[in-house]
């Protein structure tokens, strides 16, 4: 393994951290207000289109995009360190730079798996930042780790198929401009246990799709929201179907392993701006007559930080460096660990960052609250810290298995 970064990504990382200092970190505060001035949390802000704009003009659009024809189309390993860096401002960076969640796996989804007119409908117009969209796969009243609980009807009827239930934390169902919704559900419920799920592509404004509400997360509304979105009698032609029914189990799998994998990159990036924050405050503090970065135990926790994000750093690299080489599929145990490891190891660092500060740390005055907020999610998003260990647990047992059955111990 040689996570020596190469020359492209180096470069992309220079003019990234630029485009950072120039433009996203004074573009915060005024994000913020517009988003105020507008009274509703769901605003999309006039900065933040000035961004994309100015991320275009500068080559940063699109990174995460390995299929691209008119992009860097970086592997996992180069893109790493830009999604990381993009994390260190999540509210922003990300869509600024057109590498957001969930948009990027369902751009993956209809590159992969969407026909020509998928493609040029929604694909384009996704690549080009004019348009978002949301992902529909988890319910309420079900146990949404396990996907086999997936109970949305997709009954056949002439000519398509007909949609009833209802979807939960589809992100970006509050945006503006979201189009398209990519909906899983049950088409075979008779079939074998992995081949009962179907994906379909839905438009947003379809008859009988409707945005319920938006779910705070911690008291948050953020701004793409986290939608509860019903589906009444949708129709959905036979041409919107993604690969062909019994395949939804299997596009999944395809999705989730790139999404998990940018999120952990991000994660890094928010504790490398809380540990940032963390030193600034300690330095500009005193207590007792004695500034807080001179005390041993805040120099203990600066220290303990630095070794628990690199350490994850370390691992999300190997993931990324086995996703490139051998395939997502081979990578599954290392992604697996690394959506365990980076929230926990950027949630603590926020959390010893929000010590630092005080009854700050706790206010929206600084973006540790809402960072917090983002990380205790996650360990939820993309499946729950209880499902990863399980799958590693399980490929430790077949190891040891193998290993004994093999003779090798």
């Amino acid at each position: 393994m040689d996570f020596a970064p190469t020359q492209r990504s180096l470069e992309y990382q220079r003019k990234l951290h630029a485009f950072m200092a120039e433009c996203v970190y004074p573009a915060e505060s005024v994000a913020k207000q517009q988003v105020a001035d507008a009274h509703n949390p769901h605003h999309f802000p006039a900065v933040l289109a000035d961004l994309k704009a100015e991320a275009k003009r500068r080559g940063l659009w699109n990174l995460f995009h390995p299929h691209a024809t008119d992009g860097p189309a970086l592997t996992n390993a180069e893109y790493a360190p830009l999604a990381e860096i993009m994390g260190r401002s999540i509210h922003l960076a990300p869509e600024a730079c057109n590498c957001n969640a969930p948009d990027t796996g369902n751009m993956e989804i209809l590159e992969l798996f969407g026909t020509e007119e998928h493609r040029e409908k929604y694909l384009k117009p996704l690549l080009a930042g004019e348009i978002r969209s949301a992902f529909c796969m988890t319910e309420p009243g079900v146990a949404s780790s396990d996907a086999t609980n997936i109970s949305m009807q997709m009954e056949r009827v002439d000519g398509g198929y007909r949609l009833n239930g209802r979807k939960w934390f589809a992100s970006n169902g509050m945006h503006p401009h979201l189009e398209v919704l990519i909906v899983m559900g049950k088409t075979s419920p008779d079939a074998d246990t992995y081949r009962q799920q179907s994906m379909l592509v839905v438009p947003a404004d379809a008859d009988g799709v409707r945005i319920e509400r938006n779910l705070p997360v911690f008291g948050y509304h953020d701004r793409e929201g986290h939608a509860e979105v019903v589906f009444d009698d949708v129709f959905v032609p036979d041409k919107d179907i993604l690969l062909g029914e019994g395949r939804g189990f299997e596009i999944a799998q395809a999705r989730l392993g790139p999404g998990r994998i940018h999120h952990c990159m991000r994660a890094i990036g928010m504790a490398e701006r809380a540990l940032d924050l963390l030193i600034e405050r300690a330095s500009q503090r005193t207590t007792f007559g004695k500034r807080l970065i001179d005390r041993d135990t805040v120099r203990e926790t600066i220290a303990e930080s630095r070794i628990n994000i690199d350490m994850v750093r370390g691992l999300v690299l190997r993931a990324a460096w086995l996703m490139d080489t051998a395939g997502n599929k081979a990578a599954r145990m290392e992604i697996a660990a690394i959506k365990v490891a980076a929230p926990r190891m950027a949630l603590e660092v926020v959390d010893r960052a929000i010590q630092i500060f005080g009854g700050e740390g706790v206010t929206d005055d600084q973006p540790l609250a809402a960072m917090w907020a983002g990380l205790r999610t996650l360990r939820l998003a993309d499946g729950p810290d209880e499902v990863h260990l399980m799958t590693i647990a399980r490929q430790e047992i077949r190891r040891h298995q193998k290993e004994n059955t093999d003779g090798h111990r």
